[in-house]
């Protein structure tokens, strides 16, 4: 996801990594193994009417009661979901809808690996989730919007990350809609009273964030294929031309991505012009972009990047604890760079990377506390933050200048293959990561993604012309406890055509460092080529003050 707002703008002790938790109740003995959606959407009420087949597998004997999440609706209130029935085989079953959650008795406890398939018949006017609006255009739309935790307001779901499940949805809507859905088109029926009835369905799993309908007027573009992956553009008719021209960009996008990572996870891609209140928002196979995105100049084409990566990383793999949300946004903003540096050089992402290192610098000054993996939040909407996308995309950018380009789309490769259409956590990452590069990760981790903060480095440079040396002295200032560990670029400069650059390693808080050099520099530089999140000058002790 592209949050619109976030578009404006060694360790000295070890800290252990914990699969932290945030404050869902998830019972990891039921697991929801599809969901069949049948909704009815009219012009003539915001109110749908919704029936879901959803299947259970228990994984353990005498499971006799369930828990799905469905925001219900208050005495008074006009918006929220009221639940006719509940059945299995066609018979009923006694659930109970408090606060907010359907808790389902069944009359026969569970066996082991047991699924059975329930239904639920509900309907009511949702208050978030699902966008019913008139569009820019002023034309009556329907857009699953479901991010982070929002499925809930309109459909019965296990609504976290950790749970996924394919997917079909059974849409009528009046014949005026075109319905788009996630996976492939399964059936078009029309119906005999103005009505059509549309068929989409996924055989692979996802998380109910990224699981959405939408119903609008609109200009289809069967762009092509790559790597047999159908890739489609749907926007308003009203801007046909130009969105046809902006979208048409994830062709390269999606070849990239391909081409790096591995196979694309799904039945499709269509890219689709909408009403999310993000400026793109990641849904499987079918990407929902803000309406204000064509703009026929191909000014989206770094938002198309970010959402395109995340088809692989927070779609295909996906955090199994929303602590852990940087694998998914600190993925698609750094593969967005590397997209950057593939189509425009290596300029390109030094640029981008330097934008980001100034956005995290300044997100520390006023959160302090927070690490990368924050566990002391519990809302997803406060751990969407800069860390999770800069500072995750930081931390990936430094791995690959840690372990090397080779070891680093080896690790990358192998990590999707191995997570594809499940979970992970950091610490799965860690471990795929050091199987690749044969290296111990263990500090790098502990210190990027652990630990709130950054280096922040006072030093200064003498040259001694009777030795023929450079003395070099670096502190860690920073005001926390911790001392990082890491390797530092340094730039020496003795003219305009004479340059040099070596590698320091820091591995305490206070280094000092002699290098031979022929002549005495007129500058030194810390960390020419943008590999290192920090903070910092480098000063000549007579004054010159050379800064990254």
């Amino acid at each position: 996801m592209k949050n619109s707002l976030l578009m404006l703008f060694a360790v000295s002790f070890l800290h252990t990594p914990v699969s932290a938790t945030d404050n869902y109740q998830r019972n990891w003995n039921v697991d929801v193994m599809h969901y069949r959606f049948h909704l009815e959407l009219r012009d003539d009420t915001n109110s749908i009417a919704g029936k879901t087949d959803i299947t259970v597998r228990f994984v353990t004997d005498g499971i006799s009661e369930f828990s799905l999440d469905l925001i219900g609706r208050d005495p008074g209130e006009e918006t929220g979901m009221e639940i006719a029935d509940v059945s299995h085989n066609g018979e009923p079953v006694h659930f109970s809808h408090i606060d907010d959650r359907i808790t389902v008795s069944m009359s026969s406890p569970s066996s082991a690996e047991e699924r059975r398939i329930f239904t639920i018949t509900y309907q009511g006017i949702p208050a978030d989730g699902m966008i019913i609006a008139e569009n820019m255009f002023g034309d009556r739309t329907f857009f699953g919007d479901n991010w982070p935790n929002r499925a809930r307001h309109w459909l019965p779901t296990v609504d976290h990350v950790s749970d996924k499940a394919t997917v079909e949805w059974i849409v009528v809507a009046p014949n005026h809609y075109q319905v788009i859905g996630t996976g492939r088109l399964i059936e078009q029926t029309s119906l005999s009273n103005g009505y059509h009835r549309t068929h989409w369905g996924s055989s692979i799993p996802i998380p109910p964030k990224v699981m959405v309908i939408g119903a609008a007027r609109f200009a289809v573009q069967y762009v092509g294929t790559v790597s047999s992956v159908p890739l489609q553009s749907w926007v308003y008719p009203q801007n046909r031309d130009e969105g046809f021209y902006d979208y048409a960009i994830a062709e390269k996008v999606l070849r990239f991505f391909d081409g790096h990572i591995g196979p694309f996870p799904y039945e499709k891609l269509a890219n689709v012009q909408s009403k999310t209140r993000y400026g793109g928002m990641e849904n499987a196979s079918n990407i929902f972009y803000s309406e204000r995105s064509v703009s026929g100049n191909r000014t989206s084409e770094g938002l198309i990047a970010h959402e395109v990566a995340h088809q692989w990383f927070g779609n295909s793999v996906t955090e199994k604890d929303w602590h852990h949300i940087w694998l998914s946004e600190g993925f698609a903003t750094y593969f967005t760079q590397l997209y950057n540096e593939f189509t425009q050089g290596h300029d390109a992402i030094e640029n981008g990377m330097r934008g980001a290192r100034n956005t995290v610098i300044a997100f520390y000054a006023q959160n302090s506390e927070l690490a990368l993996i924050a566990e002391q939040l519990t809302d997803p909407n406060r751990m969407l933050n800069r860390n999770a996308y800069q500072k995750g995309a930081w931390l990936l950018h430094m791995l690959r200048r840690q372990i090397g380009d080779e070891s680093f789309w080896a690790g990358i490769r192998e990590y999707y293959r191995e997570y594809r259409d499940t979970n992970a956590l950091t610490e799965d990452l860690q471990r795929v990561m050091e199987k690749t590069s044969k290296q111990n990760l263990e500090q790098f981790f502990q210190q990027w993604a652990y630990v709130p903060g950054h280096p922040i480095l006072e030093g200064t440079w003498r040259y001694d012309a009777n030795a023929g040396q450079l003395n070099i002295t670096i502190e860690q200032t920073q005001s926390s406890e911790t001392i990082f560990m890491f390797p530092l670029d340094i730039e020496i400069s003795i003219s305009e055509e004479v340059t040099r650059v070596e590698t320091l390693q820091m591995r305490s808080a206070l280094e000092t460092f002699s290098l031979s050099v022929d002549s005495a520099p007129s500058t030194v530089t810390l960390d020419p080529d943008t590999w290192l999140l920090f903070e910092g000058e480098l000063s000549q002790q007579e004054g010159d003050v050379s800064r990254y």
